[in-house]
């Protein structure tokens, strides 16, 4: 799949797409137009990835078993062939902090939350943390292990939760306007609370509803204040 790269030097910031859109996506509605100066000062060196989520949980012709084999498959795509190229784009020593809104944030959560040893850092902005959101009443084992909500709770496994623990880049954000939903952002904080989990939670106001004014408001934001 095609991946857009941007900048010449930085740290790797990786991007998730919303719902149903492409690698093209972050381009075209101008969030790129809002982080160019620090693209352009080789602070930060931009990755776009593909969705498959017309080939998953947004395709209502697939069985739901096959929406989630097909969410495992990207998941293993991000990791073994993304991750690498970026490592050989820029150095084995670049930190990688993977984002997305909407659904993006979502995937770019649970792609943290999976291989912490990969991806340093996430922000995840506007996202609902629960799989289940988007399968329809379907649920499975595949379902319950991409949704973080759910496995969060329960994982056990010392080795991973103290790599996500190392992290200083956990960053959840959300406004509390129209199509927003702050509270689910607060739940799942919760989750990584009573982990040990050291996060940000950034609540936004009511004037910043579930949209691109939103997250191209956020995403500068955090490159000026919270990344650097």
């Amino acid at each position: 799949m095609p991946i857009a790269v941007y900048g010449h030097y930085g740290f790797a910031l990786l991007l998730v797409p919303t719902a149903a859109a492409d690698y093209l996506e972050y381009e075209r509605f101008q969030l790129l137009d809002t982080i160019r100066p620090w693209v352009e000062a080789g602070k930060v060196k931009v990755y776009s990835v593909n969705s498959i989520n017309t080939e998953s949980w947004l395709n209502n012709q697939m069985a739901g078993e096959h929406k989630g084999i097909r969410h495992n498959q990207f998941n293993e795509y991000i990791f073994n062939e993304v991750v690498p190229f970026i490592r050989n784009n820029s150095s084995w020593e670049t930190p990688i902090y993977v984002s997305g809104a909407s659904f993006g944030a979502l995937h770019s959560m649970n792609l943290f939350l999976k291989r912490p040893d990969l991806i340093n850092g996430v922000v995840a902005m506007s996202g609902v943390y629960e799989l289940t959101e988007y399968t329809k009443g379907f649920w499975d084992e595949q379902v319950y292990y991409n949704s973080p909500m759910h496995y969060m709770p329960n994982l056990a496994d010392h080795g991973i939760l103290e790599q996500i623990r190392r992290s200083p880049h956990i960053h959840i954000l959300t406004g509390s306007g129209a199509y927003e939903d702050p509270s689910s952002s607060g739940r799942f904080a919760r989750i990584l609370y009573d982990k040990g989990i050291n996060y940000n939670l950034d609540v936004w106001g009511e004037e910043w509803p579930h949209d691109w004014n939103t997250w191209k408001a956020m995403m500068p934001h955090y490159l000026e204040h919270k990344l650097f």
